[in-house]
C-alpha cells in the first residue's frame, strides 16, 4: 500500500470518527438547547469521543478503512450504515441506565445516529461527485449522441463517463420508448426519439451516434445509420450481447459501423443447453475444416466441450487457421487435424473407422458458381461424390447425428452449383431415411466475408481504386455473417429430423447495387460501378425454398423445416445429371448497362 492510500483511509476513518462526535454532541445540544451545566458537557464530549473511538476500531477490524469497499460505493455504504446501528445500539444499552446520573438523555444514541449517517454519506456523496468529475472523458473526446437509453447505453455510459481517457463524451440519449422521455442516464439526459436524431446533432453539437441497442438487426441498423449520417454524425456501434457474454468485447469497444453490420447482423437465440446435449462428450468430425464456414464451425463447437473434435480438410494452411481458433496454436501436430480429401473413399473410410466419430458436420463442397459453370465435372466429383463419400464413411461407423450444410443455389436450382448442392440434399435425405438417424441438411445465402465472396471482393476492388463489377441494378441477395450462420447451423444439429432440409432465416434480401453504394460511401472514394450482366446459371433473386416445399417451424423461430426429396445411390447418373441440368431454365442476362459512378457522399 502506498503512502498516498494508506494517508486516504486514514483521513476516511478519522472523517467518521468526527461525523459519531459531532452528531452526539449535536444531539444532545439540541435536546438542551444549548443549555447544559459544565458536567452535562463534559459527559456530552466524552461519549462523543467514545463513540468516534469505537467507529474507528469497529472499521480497521472489519476492513472498511483497509480497502475492502471503493470509497462511495453502495457496498461501502450499506457496511457502515449497518455498523452505525449496531454501535447504536449497543452504547444506547449503556446509556440508558446511566445516562440520567451523569446528565445525558437516554435517547441520546438513537437522536444521535441519524446526524452520524447524515454526515458520512453527505461525505461520501461529495467525495464520490468529485472522483468522478475528475474521472469525466476530456474537452477533446467526442461528443456523441448514444442511440439506446436501455441496459446497453446504461452499461456504456457507466465505463464512459467514469474514464477520462475516453475518446468519446456522451452529450445525450435517444430513445423510442415513451416511458423514458424525461430519463436521465449518468448525469445524461434523454433528448427525444431516434426521429430527432438531427435535432438533437444541432442542439449538442455532436459529431458521433453511437447504437446502443442489443442485437439491432440489419434492418434497423441501416435506418438509424442513415438518419444519423443525414444529420452529418459518423456512426459506430457497442458489440453484440452474445460478444459480451462470451467475453470477447467488452461495452466499451465501440467501433465504426461496418457494411456487414448494415447487410448481415440477424440476432441468434441459440438455446445451449439443447446443443451441449449432442455435443459435449462426443467425438465431432468436420470436413471442410480449413474454410471459412467449416472453421468458425470448429471454432463454436470447441465451446461445447466435445470429448475430440476432428477437422478434416485437403488445404493445409486452412487447417493451420482453424487449429489457431479451437487449440490457439498451428503447429498441425496433433490428431485434431486431419489432411484429406473427401474424393478418396477408401482413404476416407480409413479414417472414420480409425476416429469413429459420432456427430458430423459436412462443410466441404466447391462453392464459386462461374467457376463450376466452366467445370461441371469438379462440381460432380466433389460436391455429390464427395457427399456421398462422407455419408457412407458416417453409416458405416453409426454416426447418428450427419449435417450436411448446403445453399440457397439448391431451391428451384438454375445453375450447376445448385444442381450438384440439390443432389447431395437429396443423398443426405435417403441416409435419413434408411438409417432413421438424424441425417439433414441445412440451407442458408450468402455468407459475409467468406473467402472469395462478394463483400471482400468489393472491398478490394475499392482499396485498389478500380471499379466495382455489379451484375445487375436490380439484383438482390440474402446475406449472413459467418458466426451467426455457424451459430443457427449448430443449433439446427440440434433440432433436426431424419431426412428433413433445414432453412435458416437469413431477414430480407439485399440489394447488391445498394450495398456496393454503401461500402463506397464509406471509404470516402468516389468509384465507379459497372454493370456486367447476369452470369450463367445466376438467378436475379436468389430463393431460400422450393417451389414445391412446404415449410414449418415447430422448434425455432429462425429455423424452417421441409422434407427433402431422397435420391439413391444407385440412381446417380452424372450424364442424366448433366443433361437434365443443361434442360432447365439458365440465366444470361448479358444487356449493356450504363455504368454509374458513386462519389463522395
Amino acid at each position: 500500500m502506498s503512502v498516498k492510500q494508506r494517508r486516504r483511509r486514514m483521513l476516511a476513518a478519522a472523517v467518521d470518527g468526527l461525523a459519531w462526535t459531532f452528531g452526539v454532541v449535536l444531539a444532545i445540544a439540541l435536546r438542551f438547547e444549548f443549555m447544559m451545566d459544565a458536567e452535562g458537557w463534559i459527559s456530552t464530549i466524552v461519549l462523543a469521543l467514545a463513540a468516534g473511538i469505537i467507529q474507528m476500531a469497529v472499521g480497521f477490524a472489519t476492513a472498511l478503512y483497509r480497502g475492502r469497499f471503493t470509497y462511495g460505493s453502495f457496498d461501502e455504504v450499506r457496511a457502515v450504515a449497518l455498523i452505525v446501528v449496531i454501535e447504536a445500539i449497543l452504547l444506547s444499552l449503556i446509556v440508558i441506565p446511566i445516562g440520567p446520573v451523569v446528565g445525558i438523555p437516554r435517547g441520546t444514541l438513537l437522536l444521535a445516529f441519524p446526524f452520524v449517517l447524515l454526515l458520512m454519506f453527505g461525505v461520501r456523496y461529495v467525495a464520490r461527485l468529485a472522483i468522478e468529475r475528475a474521472r469525466k472523458p476530456g474537452a477533446d473526446a467526442e461528443a456523441a449522441l448514444i442511440i439506446g437509453a436501455g441496459f446497453l447505453g446504461d452499461k456504456l455510459l457507466a465505463n464512459v463517463t467514469t474514464d477520462p481517457s475516453s475518446p468519446i463524451r456522451p452529450v445525450g440519449l435517444l430513445d423510442d420508448d415513451p416511458a423514458k422521455r424525461n430519463l436521465r442516464l449518468r448525469g445524461v439526459p434523454v433528448l427525444g426519439t431516434t426521429r430527432d436524431i438531427a435535432s438533437a446533432a444541432r442542439t449538442t453539437g455532436a459529431k458521433l451516434a453511437v447504437i446502443a441497442i442489443p442485437n439491432a438487426d440489419s434492418t434497423l441498423l441501416r435506418a438509424l445509420s442513415d438518419r444519423a449520417e443525414s444529420a452529418g454524425l459518423r456512426v459506430a456501434v457497442t458489440p453484440t450481447l452474445a460478444t459480451l457474454a462470451s467475453g470477447e468485447q467488452s461495452v466499451t469497444d465501440v467501433r465504426d459501423i461496418s457494411i456487414e453490420d448494415l447487410i448481415g447482423r440477424h440476432p441468434v437465440d441459440t438455446n445451449v443447453e439443447l446443443i451441449a446435449g449432442y455435443i459435449t462428450g462426443r467425438r465431432v468430425l468436420v470436413t471442410g475444416a480449413g474454410g471459412s464456414i467449416g472453421s468458425e464451425l470448429c471454432r463454436q463447437l470447441a465451446k461445447y466441450g466435445p470429448s475430440e473434435l476432428i477437422m478434416i480438410d485437403r488445404d493445409e494452411t486452412g487447417l493451420q487457421v482453424a487449429q489457431l481458433g479451437t487449440l490457439g496454436h498451428g503447429l498441425l501436430d496433433s490428431r485434431d487435424v486431419v489432411l484429406a480429401d473427401i474424393r478418396e473413399e477408401q482413404n476416407l473410410l480409413d479414417i472414420f473407422v480409425d476416429r469413429r466419430p459420432e456427430v458430423v458436420f459436412h462443410a466441404a463442397a466447391l462453392k464459386h458458381l462461374p467457376m463450376l459453370e466452366q467445370y461441371p465435372d469438379e462440381a460432380w466429383k466433389t460436391n455429390v461424390l464427395g457427399t456421398l463419400n462422407v455419408i457412407n464413411a458416417a453409416r458405416a461407423v453409426g454416426v447418428d447425428t450427419f449435417v450436411n450444410i448446403s445453399t440457397d443455389k439448391a431451391a428451384n436450382p438454375t445453375s450447376v452449383l445448385g444442381h450438384s448442392k440439390r443432389v447431395a440434399e437429396k443423398l443426405t435425405a435417403w441416409a435419413g431415411s434408411v438409417t432413421g438417424m438424424r441425417y439433414l441438411s441445412v440451407r442458408f445465402g450468402n455468407v459475409i466475408g467468406s473467402r472469395g465472396s462478394m463483400l471482400p471482393t468489393f472491398q478490394r476492388l475499392i482499396a485498389e481504386g478500380r471499379p466495382i463489377t455489379v451484375t445487375h441494378p436490380e439484383a438482390t441477395r440474402y446475406f449472413m455473417t459467418i458466426p451467426e450462420a455457424c451459430q443457427l447451423v449448430v443449433q439446427a444439429g440440434g433440432i433436426g429430423r431424419a431426412g428433413e432440409v433445414l432453412i435458416l432465416d437469413m431477414g430480407e434480401p439485399v440489394s447488391i447495387l445498394e450495398v456496393a453504394k454503401r461500402m463506397i460511401a464509406m471509404s470516402g472514394k468516389s468509384v465507379e460501378i459497372v454493370f456486367t450482366g447476369l452470369r450463367r446459371g445466376e438467378k436475379l433473386h436468389e430463393e431460400l425454398v422450393g417451389s414445391r416445399e412446404n415449410l414449418e417451424r415447430p422448434f425455432h423461430p429462425k429455423v424452417s423445416h421441409t422434407r427433402a426429396d431422397i435420391i439413391t445411390p444407385e440412381r446417380l447418373d452424372k450424364a442424366g445429371w448433366m443433361d437434365r441440368m443443361y434442360a432447365s431454365p439458365r440465366i444470361n442476362d448479358t444487356v449493356a448497362i450504363e455504368p454509374i459512378d458513386v462519389g463522395r457522399r
